[in-house]
């Protein structure tokens, strides 16, 4: 009787034990517990049956532009960032916000993209109805046939001046019935500084030859042309020299060229040439009466990081293509011309135009083939050893219009930045 009275107790006791761990205990489907990726505390949410609690909430099922930053964070994952780094930041333009940024306040080499930084300054500072000027001018008299004195080429950075406007300044000549200088032939470089590369290029990159006057992309302007006044029987009896046109040389012939033909150039197809041409110009304009320098053309860029509420002094241009090794921005400072841009009609207007277009022209023309960022994507791309780039504009399935700058760097190929840039441009495009 004894044992069975043991025994009982025993039994009750487990069964108040059971009892009360059941009463601190949630009901089974009442809640369930779940910790983010890594363990890194818990969270409770209700789950109604087994089926919900294995439910998995869709990227594409978030609300935009909730959707849209949850595809580029999956995006940042990629293996590539084990050994390299992405700046990055993307404003929603219609709805005046930033909708996702990472490492955007980095100074990174902007390559090429800086290039549009220098399209949105020009198009500001200079106007899309901004025209280059190559002239031919003389000095003394024409008498008879013989122009009895001196002729001046003088420069304006024409990148795209080519033998076919040559021709014209022997036209001028001959329809005035010269057929001999007796004097010299200067060549007037006085509209640039002496360097002939831009600080911080690499000798062996392909560099553009910095001169004010070149033909055919050549630095033999003069010598050029005296060819073909050889040629035209058009005797010269002076010598090639180089100085300043006086200021009572007589205009014989002006070949002007529009700034917005050299812009479509040098957006499209990313002529380092035609980029610095235009840098030189903002240079010129700062109103200095010694030659443009790049320092020149770096204050004039600074006035307008400054405008937009930046400190210049935090960033660095060193030339206008993107090819120098001291260009330092932010994907935050380019996303801000971008912005500038756009709320100014009279420079998005003629900057989206000569970007490039995904899937279509210029540098992304074999790029972004299908899929929603064809023909969407509008924006200058950027590449030099150990970084590649993308900057512009594109319209998100909602009808917003974006602007974004992606700037990849410390990579080994090229082309790894380029997919990622690629895949992040399709996240922002697809519905």
């Amino acid at each position: 009787m004894k044992n069975y009275n043991n025994r009982l107790i025993y039994a009750f006791s487990n069964l108040l034990v059971i009892v009360l761990f059941l009463s601190l205990t949630p009901k089974a489907g009442a809640i369930g517990l779940y910790g983010p990726a890594g363990g890194a505390g818990l969270s409770v949410r209700p789950v109604n049956d087994v089926a919900d609690a294995d439910t998995v909430i869709s990227e594409d099922d978030l609300p935009w532009p909730s959707n849209v930053n949850a595809r580029l964070n999956s995006l940042l994952g990629d293996d590539m960032f084990e050994t390299s780094t992405v700046g990055m930041m993307v404003y929603d333009l219609t709805a005046d916000s930033v909708i996702f940024k990472h490492n955007e306040r980095q100074l990174m080499r902007p390559a090429s993209t800086l290039k549009m930084i220098v399209a949105v300054t020009a198009l500001d500072k200079l106007g899309y109805d901004y025209k280059y000027k190559t002239t031919l001018a003389y000095t003394g008299r024409i008498d008879s046939c013989v122009l009895k004195g001196d002729l001046y080429c003088k420069g304006g950075f024409d990148p795209a001046f080519s033998s076919s406007d040559l021709n014209d300044f022997v036209d001028s000549l001959e329809s005035r019935g010269i057929s001999t200088i007796d004097g010299d032939i200067y060549a007037d470089l006085s509209m640039k500084d002496d360097d002939r590369l831009g600080e911080g290029w690499c000798w062996d990159d392909d560099n553009p030859v910095l001169s004010p006057l070149l033909v055919s992309r050549k630095d033999d302007f003069v010598e050029s042309f005296k060819s073909k006044l050889d040629r035209a029987g058009i005797k010269v009896e002076g010598k090639i020299r180089t100085g300043r046109t006086p200021g009572s040389a007589k205009e014989i012939c002006t070949v002007e060229r529009a700034i917005g033909d050299v812009m479509k150039r040098m957006m499209k197809k990313s002529d380092n040439l035609y980029s610095e041409s235009v840098f030189y110009q903002l240079a010129a304009s700062a109103g200095s009466y010694s030659p443009a320098t790049a320092k020149q053309g770096r204050q004039v860029i600074n006035k307008m990081i400054q405008q937009f509420g930046f400190k210049p002094s935090k960033y660095y241009i060193a030339d206008g293509c993107g090819l120098s090794l001291y260009n330092y921005v932010s994907p935050e400072l380019e996303v801000a011309f971008l912005k500038y841009a756009y709320k100014h009609s009279k420079i998005y207007e003629p900057l989206r135009e000569v970007m490039p277009v995904a899937g279509v022209d210029g540098t992304l023309d074999d790029r972004m083939g299908r899929g929603y960022a064809r023909g969407n994507v509008h924006a200058k791309t950027g590449t030099v050893t150990g970084v590649s780039a993308l900057a512009g504009y594109c319209t998100a399935s909602n009808g917003h219009v974006l602007c974004f700058s992606i700037i990849n760097m410390g990579i080994r190929h090229a082309s790894s930045g380029r997919r990622f840039q690629d895949r992040v441009c399709e996240a922002l495009c697809r519905p």
